[in-house]
């Protein structure tokens, strides 16, 4: 049963630290706890029903759809609401409170358009088949889940310590106006960011989406809320934070689900990590993530 416990734990864990990268990555570049990431990545998971139930797409293509939609909703989102906030500099809880709004309006514009029913992606989307090895348990939604979020975590720390877009990123994640005096194109980079940052977290809406079978317009916000938990553990804008926060989360719900009850799965989670924060209030990787004037 342990064995199996752990399998569960790693597929929804991965799944938080999936999204939490790219709440982190907006963060760590942008400097902005953007509000609306928890609604980005409930528009993902629509597209990618969408995807299955108009056009009859395979399940690989709905993720692609899922992250260029989701991509080019937070896209708009940088374009139209944070860049002209850049330009004022607008304090940091302004963002906040303007993606809140943007949150809002997006839940209320799928649930007029879907409906508040839960709806479900048509069967064999995704194959039925399974491993079992020694007594445990792995669906092929759980092994794509890990998989998935393994390649894209890897992928984003090679990029950013191998690539030189990856390091005019970490420039301008750490000074602009020095970036900037560097001859990087400072709002190209950040447009580009919160696009691969929405779009990883509308993948991840297709992931839990397909791991609980329900998609409904509010399924983003207790998400978000378990995002800034993750990234705060981890360490405010740390990849490698991120994916151990996320999985540290998961881990914690799993087992109090099999060992206390399923009504204390939030309170021990949440607990744990209060009982962390409290030895290390920077978080796991928080060093990674200090700036200086």
């Amino acid at each position: 049963m342990l064995a199996q416990q752990l399998i569960n734990a790693l597929s929804l864990g991965s799944v938080y630290a999936l999204f939490a990268l790219g709440f982190t990555l907006i963060f760590g570049v942008l400097h902005v706890i953007n509000l609306s990431h928890g609604a980005v990545f409930m528009v993902g998971a629509y597209a990618a029903l969408q995807a299955a139930v108009l056009a009859d797409l395979p399940i690989g293509v709905a993720l692609v759809v899922a992250f260029v939609i989701s991509g080019i909703v937070g896209l708009a989102i940088d374009m139209l609401v944070l860049a002209p906030l850049r330009k004022r500099d607008a304090p940091h809880l302004i963002p906040m409170i303007a993606t809140i709004g943007v949150a809002i309006m997006l839940n209320s514009a799928v649930q007029g358009l879907f409906g508040a029913d839960n709806l479900r992606f048509p069967q064999g989307f995704v194959p039925d088949g399974s491993i079992e090895a020694a007594g445990v348990h792995m669906t092929v939604v759980e092994i794509g889940i890990i998989v998935v979020t393994l390649i894209i975590t890897v992928a984003m720390l090679v990029a950013l310590q191998r690539t030189s877009a990856g390091k005019a990123l970490r420039a301008v994640a750490e000074s602009p106006k020095a970036a900037a005096l560097l001859g990087i194109n400072v709002e190209g980079l950040l447009r580009k960011t919160s696009f691969l940052a929405a779009g990883i977290g509308g993948v991840s809406g297709v992931l839990i989406s397909l791991y609980s079978n329900a998609v409904f317009p509010l399924m983003g916000q207790p998400m978000l809320h378990k995002g800034i938990a993750v990234i705060i553990l981890g360490g405010m804008g740390d990849i490698r934070g991120a994916l151990i926060g996320g999985l540290f989360l998961g881990f914690a719900e799993v087992f109090a689900v099999a060992y206390i009850g399923s009504t204390m799965r939030d309170a021990v989670a949440f607990g744990l990590l209060f009982l962390i924060l409290l030895v290390r209030p920077t978080g796991l990787f928080g060093k990674a993530s200090e700036r200086k004037a």
